[in-house]
């Protein structure tokens, strides 16, 4: 990225500021009169979130318009790896890395969301940025082959030990070792890894509810908030 970007993201949304508190014929007229500067950023100051909040929609609805050219391949999940309805209408994605502490701290807002839900399909895609993730999640990408996917994620998340965690799922280890190295695991993780480049993500946990690209470990409302969006806008 260059290193002009930041300093072009923070003048847009000055310059947003400045159009949604003024008006955008205010605006001009104050930063003609030199005046716009020293008031605005007082303004920031004693509202400094404003800033925020429009940076995290402006990313948001970006990644939005990015989704909607990527097509479905997204919601489209590997052999088995789901978590809650497998033929649910409604759809919750997640990209995940097992030494990701925000995505096992999201593990209990998506259980709660699944339990309150039968109609919720999550598709998860397994994305190993951290070092040493890349294992687990050709483990957990064999395990949804051999129909096992929640019990290893789960047990991944609470053991921290591949072995261990593929031992407590049920798994038949030797078709799970061959499973793990194939090309099928190689192309998915390859696949996940692009596409959350192409939607504009910088780490775990990610998600897709609906239509809505969100980052971040956003708790439990803002998912469930977003997935009732997407439901009422059909």
């Amino acid at each position: 990225m260059s290193t002009d970007a930041p300093n072009t993201l923070r003048s847009t949304l000055l310059t947003a500021l400045l159009a949604l508190t003024f008006g955008f014929l205010g605006a001009a007229a104050w930063s003609g009169a030199g005046l716009a500067d020293n008031r605005t950023r007082s303004f920031l100051l004693d509202n400094p979130q404003l800033l925020r909040e429009m940076a995290l929609a402006l990313e948001e609805q970006e990644a939005a318009e990015r989704l909607a050219k990527m097509g479905g391949a997204v919601f489209e999940e590997f052999p088995g790896v789901v978590l809650g309805n497998h033929e649910g209408k409604r759809v919750l994605v997640e990209f995940t890395d097992y030494q990701c502490p925000y995505c096992e701290a999201s593990l209990k807002d998506v259980n709660r969301l699944v339990a309150e839900d039968p109609d919720l399909k999550v598709v998860i895609r397994e994305w190993p940025i951290f070092e040493g993730s890349d294992a687990a999640s050709r483990m957990a990408l064999a395990a949804g082959i051999q129909g096992k996917y929640p019990a290893f994620h789960d047990a991944m998340f609470k053991m921290n030990d591949i072995e261990a965690a593929a031992k407590a799922a049920g798994l038949d280890m030797a078709q799970a070792r061959r499973d793990a190295a194939s090309e099928a695991v190689t192309n998915e993780i390859a696949k996940n890894l692009e596409q959350a480049r192409a939607l504009g993500f910088t780490g775990t946990p990610a998600w897709i509810a609906g239509k809505t690209p969100i980052g971040g470990a956003v708790g439990y409302e803002k998912l469930k908030e977003a997935l009732a969006a997407a439901q009422k806008a059909g």
